[in-house]
């Protein structure tokens, strides 16, 4: 279902048109109403009225989020704080909380864009929205909760937690859209298995969920043990929550970018430099109609592609990769560049291990090491000690076929890692402790 067909199957040329018209009023505003733009654009020896045309946007400076921290709490709005009707900020776990703004005009704006989004994931008027995601200052529950109003569903608002509660309310209130993080679905359905219901004897046709990398191979594991369609989502506390981007349920091939409201980049994250469609690199953000919290060029760490061909679902916008990783987040170990994902797409390629795992690095005689723990499933773990020896030499050779590095693997009995009600916990690098 196409929610907007105005703008999401809009011919390229009147598209670009659109996002022209705004980038130039978006510069002219970032210069004369938020002094850290203002410095950038001197700075980088360009003005709003050097943009000419789309190309011209890689004249402008980039935004990085360590721009945002160092302008905290309220530095880079573009707009008094007497017109800001909502405030979010991110967890903050590496610094200062990034803070961004809302006028009335961005939520409407977003709860549009969100309807665009649960439409395309397939719901519509008349299902129920069974709301996982938290709410708070996290922009996930909220971003969600607005959307499905706008889009005609009911809502139930459970947020996170509470798992065993939020089975029974599955049950008797038989909601047919299920939002959350893919992890956390995953721990619902072992839950719902703990109190003896099967999660396919539930009424969801649908999952929406993001706010986490995760792999193919982990959407077929949702959609089996739930019984669903899985869709992927992509969105980000800065840009304006959940809302950018999101496969649609015909395809489920590349998530489809709401290009009227953002422009869409991929950089070489080592130079900087513009690279083509279809090449992966960093992902970078232009938010063009935003009014209290506007960004440029924002680099958003997370690696991915863009690519233009045509989707069957008939919408006429770039389309991005699943995110494969972050630039800031990769692991560096023993001078081999590794990420969660990668080892994740080998644990999740077998049928004897579980969606859980944890990675711990550590260094050990001024050497890094790295070890995976995977849980297995009860039959398998009750199995002889050299099956069990055997199933981890065999995920050892895997990964360091896959990676160049060598780890240490152990397979560790069912429910024994730390399930997360949010973002799931991948990775515990000792060697930052």
């Amino acid at each position: 279902m196409i929610y907007d067909e105005d703008f999401e199957t809009l011919p390229r040329e009147a598209l670009e048109a659109i996002q022209l018209k705004r980038l130039q009023s978006l510069a002219e505003k970032a210069y004369a109403t938020v002094p850290f733009y203002k410095k950038a654009f001197d700075e980088k020896g360009v003005k709003p009225g050097d943009i000419k045309s789309l190309q011209d946007l890689h004249k402008l400076p980039f935004t990085m989020k360590q721009d945002l921290r160092d302008n905290y709490p309220f530095g880079m709005f573009a707009t008094p704080l007497e017109n800001v009707v909502r405030i979010h900020a991110s967890s903050g776990t590496t610094g200062k909380p990034t803070v961004v703004g809302y006028t009335r005009r961005d939520i409407n704006t977003w709860s549009e864009l969100m309807a665009r989004t649960l439409a395309a994931a397939g719901a519509h008027k008349g299902d129920i929205v069974h709301n996982a995601y938290g709410y708070g200052l996290f922009t996930g529950g909220l971003g969600f909760h607005y959307g499905a109003e706008r889009l005609g569903t009911s809502v139930i608002p459970v947020s996170g937690g509470n798992t065993k509660r939020q089975i029974l309310l599955m049950k008797d209130f038989g909601p047919t859209v299920l939002t959350c993080t893919p992890s956390y679905s995953l721990h619902l359905a072992d839950v719902a298995a703990e109190e003896g219901i099967d999660f396919k004897s539930l009424d969801f046709r649908v999952g929406v969920f993001g706010a986490e990398p995760w792999t193919e191979n982990m959407r077929k594991d949702i959609e089996n043990r739930l019984g669903i369609d899985a869709v992927d989502i992509y969105g980000l506390t800065e840009i304006i929550g959940p809302g950018v981007s999101v496969e649609c349920v015909e395809a489920k091939n590349g998530l489809h970018v709401f290009e009227d409201h953002f422009i869409p980049e991929i950089i070489d994250p080592a130079t900087g430099e513009p690279l083509a469609y279809g090449e992966t690199g960093e992902l970078v953000f232009t938010t063009l109609t935003k009014e209290a919290f506007p960004l440029i060029r924002y680099r958003t760490r997370d690696l991915s592609v863009l690519y233009h061909e045509p989707c069957k679902c008939g919408r006429n916008l770039v389309r991005m990769g699943r995110i494969t990783g972050r630039s800031d987040d990769m692991l560096i170990i023993r001078g081999v560049n590794v990420f969660p994902s990668q080892i994740e797409s080998v644990l999740m390629a077998r049928e004897d291990v579980a969606p859980h795992y944890v990675l711990i690095v550590d260094r050990q005689e001024h050497m890094d090491t790295l070890e995976v723990h995977v849980e297995v499933d009860e039959g398998v773990f009750s199995d002889a000690v050299k099956h069990l020896q055997r199933m981890e030499q065999d995920i050892e050779k895997d990964i360091k076929d896959l990676l160049g590095v060598s780890c240490k693997v152990r397979l560790v009995e069912p429910k024994t890692i730390q399930r997360s009600q949010g973002k799931a916990q991948r990775v515990i690098d000792k060697r930052k402790a």
